[in-house]
């Protein structure tokens, strides 16, 4: 079946390791179903991948790709839930949880074989290229808002650099869900995207905010830290699921955080309870992925390329 893969690990030159050819397609396992993928979306973890974060060279080669939505082997249309060994099923019970290509080929794919317990029925009012941007950074940034962040309608929260997966996200649940969302981007026009979107203001990275919020989702890191810790209220919350400029901010302003008693908190993707929320949510509200460009899968080094480069607002969609 034709893949994208890794083929090799080039830390420095991501890209160098993506190969576009024939693998074997996934051989049956008891308790484990094949999905036919119909689309799949690129995240930042893909790039990681690349570079050798979280994959090892014993791994190799590895299909690309956490998200999908298809059929299963009965012909229902289905989405995939990624974090694989969450709950034990289909795997051994000392086994860690990970996510689809850190240990399990992913879904750049024809096929994706995966437990059965992580498939979903989609939502018949979410088209297959809608649904397939939701496991990963929908899913995250449902989880940082009102599981981690705990907001509620008529909150406030900073969304910081909008244009990525799980800011663009952030902004559109945020304001489906009747919060207040602010939005920072070094480039004017994802500024204008992102009101457009549904914030009520974009602003220039480390602006002064109308107010201070609520709630700050922080997946830049290093670059807009003490903007984030500044922009809060007092017993207000940061939640941080990534750290695209660095992890190492210049200061970690521990003195404003424990002097406002505010909150910091890790989040990494989502559980599969979440995911049926999301889809639910996604149906009834008629909130929709923001998605930047669809290709097929034999030109997924473009929207590998596309997403290296920040060139893009929301989701690189691969269809089969």
């Amino acid at each position: 079946m034709f893949a994208a893969y890794a083929a090799r690990i080039d830390r420095d030159q991501p890209l160098n390791g993506l190969v576009l050819g024939d693998r074997p397609a996934p051989a049956a396992r008891p308790g484990w179903t094949t999905v036919n993928v119909k689309a799949a979306s690129l995240n930042h973890h893909d790039l990681w991948s690349l570079r050798g974060v979280g994959l090892g060279e014993e791994s190799l080669p590895m299909i690309l790709g956490c998200d999908a939505a298809g059929t299963d082997e009965d012909g229902n249309e289905v989405v995939i839930h990624s974090v694989i060994g969450q709950t034990g099923h289909g795997v051994g019970p000392d086994e860690p949880r990970s996510i689809l290509t850190e240990r399990y080929q992913g879904t750049f794919a024809e096929q994706v074989t995966v437990p059965a317990w992580n498939v979903l029925p989609k939502p018949k009012e979410l088209s297959f290229e809608e649904a397939a941007c939701l496991p990963t950074a929908w899913l995250t940034a449902y989880r940082m808002l009102f599981t981690n962040a705990a907001v509620r309608p008529g909150d406030s929260v900073l969304v910081q650099g909008a244009g990525g997966g799980v800011a663009t996200a952030a902004i559109a649940l945020g304001r489906a869900a009747g919060l207040r969302v602010y939005a920072t981007s070094r480039d004017e026009a994802k500024r204008k995207r992102a009101v457009e979107l549904g914030a009520v203001e974009a602003f220039e990275p480390g602006a002064r905010l109308p107010q201070r919020v609520d709630a700050v989702i922080e997946t830049v890191g290093a670059a807009t830290w003490s903007h984030s810790v500044k922009s809060l209220r007092p017993g207000g919350t940061l939640v941080i699921s990534g750290a695209t400029s660095g992890p190492s901010p210049k200061s970690a302003e521990l003195n404003r955080i424990f002097f406002l008693e505010l909150k910091v908190v890790g989040s990494t993707m989502g559980d599969k309870g979440e995911l049926e929320d999301l889809l639910s949510f996604c149906a009834a509200t008629g909130v929709r992925p923001v998605i930047d460009s669809v290709l097929p899968l034999d030109r997924a080094r473009e929207g590998f390329e596309k997403m290296a480069g920040g060139d893009l607002f929301g989701k690189v969609v691969l269809t089969v």
